[in-house]
């Protein structure tokens, strides 16, 4: 999280928040002791950032009532991990609708990878193996369109399988009308009501089924996705 720290200073200092509620649990293997300790591990290990920045988080993990403290949080961070185990953990908690719920009525929220992915109506652009099968793919939907982080161009020699590009085109295959947004390494979306503006050092991919991927350069608006 070296890169994003002034981007999310600059978030959270907006809003007046100081205390951020953590959400941990894509990160399922900080930690040789079970879940709980590599919780333990990833909430000490982004808390130690986030002070840095002047602001404090608490785990979800360690809370009695999750739901409770999602609905008292006034800021929600979910970190980056494995993406179906994040999920199955939200689902099992009954915690997609009450964080769905806590955003739409003004809460803040920012995520990186799993946790920019739970922001789409659904799971299925992630990149991560299913090493837990959750209720459903569905997510929190708080945008319309699909994000694919650490969207990489390479094209490995040698190997066998898919391009991230060419595994995008098979999701639109099946899901024709849905705009999926790979986002490059040192790039972030904020979003704010109607607002979306892509920052960082380098362009998003854009892709949508019927048209040709384009790019969108930092800066430049994007509030068509919305």
């Amino acid at each position: 999280m070296a890169w994003p720290q002034q981007y999310i200073k600059d978030f959270l200092k907006s809003t007046g928040v100081r205390r951020i509620l953590f959400i941990p649990y894509a990160g399922i293997a900080l930690s040789y002791d079970g879940l709980e300790a590599s919780y333990d591990a990833y909430e000490k290990k982004v808390n130690a950032v986030f002070q840095k920045m002047g602001f404090e988080i608490y785990s979800i993990h360690r809370e009695n009532d999750p739901v409770r403290a999602v609905k008292d949080a006034l800021a929600i961070a979910v970190g980056g991990g494995n993406t179906f185990h994040l999920v199955y953990m939200l689902q099992q908690l009954k915690l997609m609708k009450i964080i769905k719920e806590a955003v739409e009525k003004g809460t803040s929220f920012l995520g990186w990878s799993a946790g920019a992915n739970i922001a789409c109506p659904t799971m299925c652009t992630t990149n991560d193996m299913p090493i837990i099968e959750p209720e459903s793919m569905n997510c929190l939907g708080l945008v319309p369109f699909q994000i694919n982080p650490h969207y990489l161009d390479a094209v490995i020699e040698g190997h066998g399988g898919e391009t991230r590009e060419q595994r995008i085109e098979e999701y639109l295959v099946v899901n024709s009308g849905v705009y999926v947004v790979g986002l490059r390494e040192g790039t972030l979306f904020s979003i704010e009501k109607q607002k979306i503006e892509l920052k960082g050092t380098k362009p998003a991919r854009i892709f949508k089924s019927g048209m040709n991927p384009k790019e969108a350069a930092p800066g430049s608006n994007v509030g068509y996705l919305l």
